[in-house]
């Protein structure tokens, strides 16, 4: 096991797509990319972070992550509008493999439909776990 999964937040839920979900108690939730993510990325570069009141939807590309290696696309976990972005992400991407649950997450929305688990499709930790493990 590696550390970043050793050090899985277990409050948070996770997409097939390895991004994570923070719900907050006002309502909104809070988005970022896994540590499993972060380290098949590599060290990132830049983050084409979407603008405030963009529309994003469960299941679908939003915006994209530019490492070293790749681009590749932050699949949104959750439906709902961008209601902000980490500007510290935005001036420095590797922040995210840094701290990829705490100060690297990308964006924070406002749900549509309520509860994040309502967009279907989300693991706890320990099902995230066991799905990252089988990716290789």
């Amino acid at each position: 096991m590696t550390q970043t999964q050793q050090q899985l937040p277990q409050d948070l839920l996770y997409s097939k797509g390895h991004a994570w979900v923070r719900e907050e108690a006002d309502g909104t939730a809070t988005l970022g990319i896994t540590a499993y993510a972060a380290d098949q990325l590599g060290k990132l570069v830049y983050i084409d972070m979407p603008s405030i009141g963009d529309a994003l939807e469960a299941g679908e590309e939003s915006f994209d992550i530019e490492s070293g290696k790749s681009i590749s696309p932050f699949v949104s976990p959750v439906s709902g509008e961008v209601t902000q972005v980490n500007d510290m992400a935005d001036e420095d991407p590797t922040i995210v493999n840094a701290d990829p649950y705490g100060d690297g997450w990308l964006v924070k929305v406002t749900l549509d439909g309520g509860a994040p688990a309502a967009d279907g499709g989300l693991m706890n930790a320990d099902e995230y776990e066991e799905f990252a493990k089988s990716q290789g």
